[in-house]
């Protein structure tokens, strides 16, 4: 199955979930997208509540199906506990760093910051959004790339990164500190849902 790279704010409607986590997509229309969005009410099963929990997550760092079913079987290896695992996993690509740092505005802005060579990590170009980055590893914006507008315009928008990163804005450079912490990612999550559902 391909990556979906239509419409976001359809499909938060859809899943009644901020996918890029400002909450912007759900403020006007808070109904799922369609001609019956607005009087449609579903009563979903307990099938449909894993599924649509799973669906979240996944578009949420924009993961295809295969992507995120391989993601979810490292993370049982692990040994710790599943779902805590599973989103430390996906907190730690390549992609999603970049867009923690503020060096792009969405995931999938960060995604093609990566996937055109324009990031460096531990001083080596890569290409590859999904690679796992270890703590302590720095991420960089290469030097022939520091002058984008788009960078720019987005390290001017954010305002505060996470504490599990450090971000040095003047020369577009940040550091992987350390493994999050749950209490630190998106409340609305429920990852165990994700489990259960993987575990039928």
């Amino acid at each position: 199955m391909a990556r979906y790279t239509g419409p976001v704010w359809k499909v938060s409607r859809r899943l009644s979930f901020s996918i890029l986590e400002t909450g912007e997509e759900l403020k006007k229309r808070q109904y799922a997208p369609g001609q019956h969005g607005p009087t449609r009410r579903i009563k979903l099963s307990g099938y449909g509540t894993q599924l649509r929990e799973k669906q979240r997550i996944r578009h949420m760092y924009g993961l295809n199906e295969r992507q995120f079913y391989n993601t979810y079987k490292k993370a049982e290896k692990m040994g710790g506990v599943v779902g805590e695992d599973f989103l430390t996993l996906l907190e730690s690509r390549l992609d999603n760093l970049v867009y923690r740092l503020g060096f792009a505005r969405t995931r999938r802005a960060a995604r093609q910051l990566v996937n055109h060579g324009h990031i460096l990590l531990n001083g080596k170009k890569v290409d590859i959004p999904s690679i796992i980055v270890k703590p302590g590893s720095t991420i960089e914006v290469k030097e022939r790339s520091k002058n984008m507008a788009s960078i720019a315009d987005a390290l001017e928008a954010t305002l505060n990164t996470v504490a599990f990163v450090e971000v040095d804005k003047e020369n577009k450079k940040g550091t992987y500190i350390r493994y999050p912490e749950r209490s630190e990612l998106n409340q609305e999550i429920n990852e165990p849902l994700v489990v259960e559902f993987y575990s039928r």
